[in-house]
């Protein structure tokens, strides 16, 4: 097996001009047969026919001397029979064979007919004609001969085919080597990238096949670096993320350990050992179903959800949040039926409604409104709160990003929910977006289809 794809390109080359040349030029053979035949036996007639001509117009004689001294006799060899089955020949061998004429054949001839003798089916080997001289009728056999040249441009044409096969050999060589080389430097630039060297430059200039090859290889690149940055700052933000709990735990279990602790003390510090390791446990949750929503193993379970209800539920089931800080609700919500999974929806409300209450102010009051069209259903949740700067707008819905983090200590939280979000809404075929201004709030668009595909 030959595994060069170098030598296999010339090797093909090489079969294909090579097999294409024979098969052609029998195929061409084969379907011109007929005239080929016909051309090339028109010297040999016209030559006869003239011959026939000179015996029926001189005296047999000045013919015989005539055509003895012919120059085409070195290319042609004569044959007059008798009707008795003696003859005389005309011409030069020159090592030539001449071929058998059989008696059926003369008696055609003095019949008047004109016999011709094809060998391999192309050119006309033999002719007969009939023609009347001094002494009658006779048959006349006109048969080429093979002139001295014939083995000179036998030689020429195999040295010309050995010639052209060459230089065509030399040239698909030098064409193979453009062709083979923007591969060796894809295979190149695939070990760099499997040893985790993501800076490669092609340089390939190409427009064609290899070309667009080369420009998603380099697309593909950027995206594999992208995820690899997005692979250390996940594993950068879950030690970060994990570090601060298992420090408070690991520190006020230390503190449990003192004999002269009051009991006050000691409660505190084991609620916030519970409290952490809550915590804990929630980052533990959210990270199991962001990475189950990612790989799409969890899959839908569709049913008709009805949207206004569903988020007038939710708003109930954190009434203690907003209670607390005095948050009212404005309402704008169309009756609107949609083809979805209830529990994953009503997490996206709850997430966006807990987000929306965290930074808003208090006092303050966050809007939410339904609209629907022909196609799809439009949710708007709007808050009055601290806002969100345009460059973390681009990434509020990566796992573990928390907006303006100056805030962090005093707005807690993973920074998984709006990731978690906006899976769910993918999952669902819809998109979502935010509108925001730092000091002037936040608006959460969420817009779904009606009839959500099966997955």
């Amino acid at each position: 097996m030959i595994k060069s794809l170098y030598t296999r390109v010339v090797l093909i080359f090489l079969v294909s001009v090579i097999g294409g040349t024979i098969i052609a030029f029998f195929v061409a053979t084969w379907v011109f047969e007929d005239k080929l035949n016909e051309n090339l036996g028109i010297p040999l007639l016209n030559f006869g026919q003239d011959v026939a001509k000179i015996y029926e117009t001189l005296p047999l004689r000045e013919a015989d001397a005539f055509v003895s001294g012919m120059n085409q006799l070195n290319s042609y060899h004569i044959r007059i029979y008798e009707d008795t089955g003696q003859f005389q020949s005309y011409g030069a061998l020159n090592g030539h064979k001449l071929i058998t004429v059989t008696n059926e054949q003369v008696k055609k001839v003095l019949d008047g007919e004109i016999v011709q003798v094809n060998r391999g089916g192309v050119s006309t080997v033999l002719l007969g004609l009939p023609m009347i001289t001094e002494r009658g009728k006779q048959a006349m056999f006109v048969e080429p001969i093979a002139p001295p040249s014939t083995s000179f441009v036998i030689k020429w044409i195999l040295n010309f085919s050995s010639y052209s096969l060459i230089a065509g050999s030399l040239l698909i060589l030098v064409a193979a080597m453009f062709l083979v080389k923007p591969i060796k430097k894809l295979t190149k630039a695939t070990r760099h990238i499997a040893g985790g060297d993501f800076n490669v430059k092609l340089n390939i200039k190409q427009t064609g096949e290899l070309g667009t090859l080369a420009r998603s290889f380099e697309e593909m690149t950027h995206d594999l670096q992208q995820l690899e940055k997005m692979r250390r700052e996940f594993v950068a933000n879950v030690s970060h993320e994990v570090q601060s709990p298992l420090t408070s735990i690991s520190g006020y279990a230390l503190a449990l350990k003192q004999e002269d602790i009051a009991h006050n003390e000691r409660h505190r510090y084991l609620d916030i050992i519970i409290a952490e390791a809550d915590r804990m446990s929630k980052m533990s949750d959210s990270l199991l179903k962001l990475s189950m929503l990612e790989s799409q193993s969890q899959q839908l379970q569709l049913d008709t959800v009805s949207v206004d209800e569903q988020i007038r539920r939710v708003i109930v089931a954190i009434q203690p949040q907003w209670m607390a800080r005095n948050i009212r609700f404005e309402l704008n919500l169309e009756a609107v039926r949609l083809e979805a999974d209830y529990d994953q929806l009503n997490q996206v409300w709850t997430n966006i409604l807990v987000n929306s209450i965290k930074f808003s102010k208090d006092n303050s009051v966050i809007n939410v409104s339904i609209k629907q069209d022909t196609k799809n259903v439009t949710v708007r949740i709007s808050d009055k709160g601290i806002g969100i700067s345009y460059e973390d707008q681009k990434r509020i819905f990566e796992r573990f990003f928390k907006a303006d983090r100056s805030h962090s200590r005093k707005y807690t939280g993973s920074g998984m929910g709006l990731a978690i979000v906006k899976q769910i809404v993918s999952l669902h075929q819809g998109n979502i977006r935010v509108e925001s201004e730092p000091g002037n709030g936040t608006t959460f668009i969420v817009t779904l289809p009606i009839t959500t595909p099966n997955k």
